[in-house]
């Protein structure tokens, strides 16, 4: 039987493999992550891992999985050690990281979680809870009360359930404490991520106290940031694989690229680690940063995602392989590049050109299924804001209207060859009631573009983007994705 990565085998690892150089048991605790995944011990957590291992052991990090306890079955034997594996073609690095003082399941222990987010010695606590997991309205920005979760954290928070539940019911707990508030760090791909859980704990936190709120709005700090790495989902291969040169068995192991990027919006409520000393930038104004991922990067993300899985290609290097993928994704990007105000310091050409080294990175192999998650609640910031801005400006959304249709078609469930599919999406049971009971493909377009909860009704009743929308989705019907993609055709306004 393999041995586990754990505190007792780091000794017996590869001389190669970079490990702690801290006193793990003299860390405590001053991060708070809930939602712990693959993302956050690539990217947040190795931040704070570069902290320890710099001297300053104030900020060791404690996960929470709000549902499952996959993460910590993972890392709970290991003594939270896992392995960041930094993949670039051929080239491999491998470290140790030790951030990660132990993972709760906060649906086991809800009321213990509470109590570690009050203990004094926290001044961070970090999302990665998703999209859906603030239990916003997409159209009115606003708490979503009749959620069965959020009505049960508004009528008792002893025992959250929600992401903005535990942040209210901690920071309620520290106040009766008479201590100060954490920062609240959301590390989402969404815009205005600080303002969309301010106002999420906001609203839950009035509606509970109203002194509460007002003592969270006066002292409290969600700022906004922008996050960046490409962090694909590890395969039972990836874990073997990495057995054979550790000689012992990661279970917890993430892997990524070697390209990393944090911007967070220089406003806190109290400690924080030198941020700036570990490639943090801090900044007073996160949006043209936040933008021009969002509409350059992502987009073209989900864009190359439903379009490359359509056409049964199953990762990302693989869709930039192919010549009119590659072309398309760069008509989308010059078509999202005019509604960008670059900030000091992004050189739009050179960020292009990175970031198709970055998708032609083999190594990762990057799902483009696992890209086309929950696209219901990515395509408003994707792709939709860039086409109104289009729009707005007379401009042609070719190349934006061919994404927005792929999403569509990959609503049906299968594949251009037939394949069947699950749409994983919180949508999917909707978008699949829609879509049968058209009669034609204009039918299907239009049955989901009056789906309020994607698209806001100023861009779904505007003329030319359903016409464009449609003459995409029907192009797609008769070329195929990779003939689609090859094949633009103006629409006139």
């Amino acid at each position: 039987m393999t041995l586990r990565l754990s505190s007792g085998t780091l000794s017996a690892l590869p001389p190669q493999v970079a490990r702690p150089t801290y006193d793990r048991s003299r860390v405590r605790i001053g991060v708070v992550h809930l939602g712990i995944g693959a993302f956050h011990r690539a990217h947040q957590a190795v931040v704070f891992d570069d902290a320890l291992n710099a001297g300053d052991l104030r900020w060791g990090v404690l996960g929470a999985s709000l549902r499952s306890p996959d993460v910590r079955n993972q890392l709970a034997p290991q003594d939270g050690l896992y392995t960041l594996v930094i993949e670039d073609g051929a080239t491999q690095s491998m470290r140790i990281i030790g951030a990660v003082q132990g993972v709760m399941v906060a649906s086991e222990d809800p009321g213990g979680l509470v109590e570690a987010m009050a203990s004094p010695d926290v001044h961070i606590v970090t999302l990665t809870v998703t999209e859906k997991g603030y239990y916003l309205d997409p159209a009115s920005g606003t708490l979503k009360l009749e959620d069965p979760s959020v009505a049960a954290d508004v009528a008792d928070l002893s025992a959250p359930v929600t992401a903005p539940g535990f942040v209210t019911a901690a920071l309620r707990l520290r106040r009766r404490r008479g201590l100060p508030p954490f920062t609240v760090i959301s590390c989402d791909n969404l815009p205005h991520n600080g303002a969309r859980i301010r106002s999420a704990v906001l609203e839950m936190a009035g509606r509970v106290d109203p002194e509460l709120r007002d003592w969270i709005a006066a002292e409290g700090a969600f700022p906004q940031t922008m996050i960046d790495r490409i962090v694909p989902a590890t395969t039972p291969e990836d874990i073997a694989a990495l057995a054979s040169e550790l000689g012992v068995s990661d279970q917890g192991m993430v892997k990524t690229e070697p390209f990393t990027q944090w911007i967070i919006e220089d406003r806190f409520a109290g400690e924080r680690p030198d941020f700036a000393r570990f490639g943090v930038q801090l900044t007073e104004a996160v949006g043209p940063w936040e933008d021009a991922k969002l509409r350059l990067l992502n987009g073209a993300h989900s864009a190359l995602a439903y379009l490359g899985a359509l056409a049964g290609l199953e990762y990302v290097h693989e869709a930039v392989a192919v010549p009119s993928l590659k072309a398309f994704v760069e008509r989308l990007w010059g078509e999202a590049e005019t509604t960008l105000t670059p900030p000091p310091g992004l050189d739009i050409a050179a960020y292009r050109a990175e970031l198709m080294a970055r998708f032609s990175n083999t190594a990762l192999r990057h799902r483009t299924r696992q890209i086309a998650m929950d696209g219901s609640q990515k395509l408003p910031q994707r792709l939709l804001a860039t086409a109104q801005a289009r729009l707005g400006a007379g401009q042609p959304i070719l190349a934006i209207a061919l994404g927005i249709a792929a999403w569509m078609r990959w609503q049906e469930g299968r594949t251009e060859a037939g394949a069947v599919v699950a749409v994983e999406d919180p949508l999917a049971a909707e978008t699949a009631r829609r879509l049968s009971a058209a009669t034609d493909d204009a039918g299907k377009v239009a049955a989901l573009l009056d789906l309020e909860a994607v698209f806001p009704r100023a861009l779904s009743g505007d003329p030319t983007f359903r016409r464009a929308v449609t003459e995409a989705f029907l192009d797609l019907r008769r070329l195929g994705a990779v003939g689609a993609a090859s094949a633009p055709v103006e629409i006139a306004a």
